[in-house]
């Protein structure tokens, strides 16, 4: 079940933290693949796992409990 339009609950707060975790680690990854060498631009990770974050929980905070974007609750 998904929270109402306007509404974020708890359970998009944790999908918003595991979408940020993966994000981050994938740049990780891929930056070390493009340097050739194991290094971290924890700038580049901070801002990757921030905007992906606020990217899912707008999303879900526009998105009612049927699963429609920018609809209200019938």
């Amino acid at each position: 079940m998904n929270s109402p339009f306007l509404n974020i609950d708890l359970n998009d707060l944790g999908k918003g933290l595991i979408l940020a975790v993966l994000t981050s680690v994938l740049t990780v990854v891929y930056t070390t693949v493009q340097a050739g060498s194991l290094s971290f631009d924890w700038k580049l990770v901070a801002t990757t796992a921030l905007t992906s974050a606020i990217g899912y929980l707008l999303k879900n905070l526009f998105t009612n409990s049927t699963g429609q974007t920018f609809k209200k609750e019938k």
